[in-house]
């Protein structure tokens, strides 16, 4: 297989998976190598993303590895065969590669949820607001980025809406974000009515942490948690002035399921919280 060179977020992720497992099993790159009658640069390429690994080897390596974990064998082996493109690659040259590494990462989730405080989950957002939200973007956006933001934005939401079996989605929403109005008094009504259509579908679950519920969890900032295969492969994404981070160590994991379970504790339960945007509707 060629070297990449520059390997996407998902397959720099399987990467680091390689490389946990040889860790687990107190070997070196050098030590592996000979274990697997290989070159050490080879198993660099493979641990950073740049070479692909079919399924046969990887089982190998697991083997040699020692691992027990068959569950997360099997996992990884999910993830050597699918080498199709996806609808984000036609943004390849347009998008930061951050944005098509988030699309693919939600493409592969078993389940999604996350946390919004001050503003509506991209996934949930209509075109109008997303251009507004681009719009907020410093340094400033031109026209044709804005709309290529936006579009994207909106063809993510084919994993909640799109598919055959959709993934199933939970958001929680603070009851601050119900009462922002990009774009405007009428976009802003357009958007909650969104929402409410949005919970209508069985895999989408929307709650709303109301005003009185008080202090909360966390800085405030959106949080995303994408379930993969199996709980090793689950991924954090935390939006930055940056840019998004993506995090997978086993205890940031623990800590942000944590984070999402008390906000959703804090929250209204669905028929609630759809009571309550439906009263903040009727107030814009």
């Amino acid at each position: 297989m060629p070297v990449r060179t520059s390997p996407t977020a998902r397959q720099l992720r399987f990467g680091a998976e390689l490389r946990r497992l040889r860790e687990r099993a107190g070997l070196t790159s050098t030590e592996a190598a000979r274990l697997l009658g290989m070159k050490q640069a080879q198993v660099s390429n493979m641990e950073t993303g740049r070479l692909g690994v079919s399924a046969e080897r990887l089982r190998s390596m697991a083997c040699q590895y020692e691992c027990p974990d068959k569950s997360l064998v099997d996992a990884l082996c999910g993830m050597t065969g699918d080498r199709r493109r996806g609808w984000w690659e036609e943004y390849r040259d347009i998008l930061p590669p951050a944005l098509l590494d988030l699309a693919e990462l939600e493409h592969h989730g078993t389940a999604l949820r996350t946390a919004h405080t001050s503003g509506i989950p991209g996934l949930l957002q209509t075109l109008d607001h997303a251009r507004a939200v681009f719009e907020q973007v410093v340094p400033e956006l031109a026209p044709s980025e804005i709309e290529h933001r936006a579009s994207f934005r909106i063809k993510r939401q084919a994993v909640l809406f799109g598919r055959e079996l959709s993934v199933q989605y939970r958001a929680v929403i603070h009851e601050a974000a119900l009462h922002m109005r990009f774009g405007g008094r009428e976009v802003a009504r357009q958007q909650l009515q969104h929402l409410l259509k949005c919970s209508e579908h069985p895999n989408v679950s929307i709650h709303v942490i109301p005003f009185d519920a008080g202090g909360y969890p966390g800085s405030g900032q959106p949080i995303y948690y994408v379930h993969g295969a199996v709980p090793p492969l689950d991924t954090v994404q935390l939006d930055q002035s940056h840019g998004p981070a993506l995090l997978d160590a086993e205890g940031q994991l623990a800590k942000y399921r944590i984070v999402l379970d008390r906000l959703l504790a804090l929250s209204l339960t669905e028929v609630e919280s759809r009571t309550l945007i439906l009263h903040v509707l009727h107030t814009i």
